[in-house]
């Protein structure tokens, strides 16, 4: 199996967050840097979706595809009425 080649990253944390940690991979039966990678992985792939959507949805605008702030008012405003009104599109 081929090697992956890594780099060491250094940083300060407050210490709750890395007893935190510390707990997370006694639990586990892991090392602290297996939990790290895992929480590092997760997190990256969190922020590169949330960017995915926040390109999708300024294409969105540049085209014209948006729903007036009053449409969604209004609707918002309905939810707590008898008389619910479709979502807008």
């Amino acid at each position: 199996m081929a090697q992956t080649a890594t780099k060491v990253l250094t940083t300060h944390v407050p210490l709750p967050l890395a007893e935190k940690v510390e707990q997370v991979a006694e639990r586990m039966e892991r090392s602290r840097a297996w939990i790290i990678k895992q929480a590092l992985s997760a997190w990256l792939e969190q922020e590169e979706e949330r960017e995915r959507l926040t390109q999708e949805a300024l294409a969105d605008v540049d085209v014209g595809h948006v729903i007036a702030h009053q449409d969604v008012q209004a609707w918002a405003d309905s939810l707590s009425t008898d008389k619910i009104m479709p979502v807008p599109c």
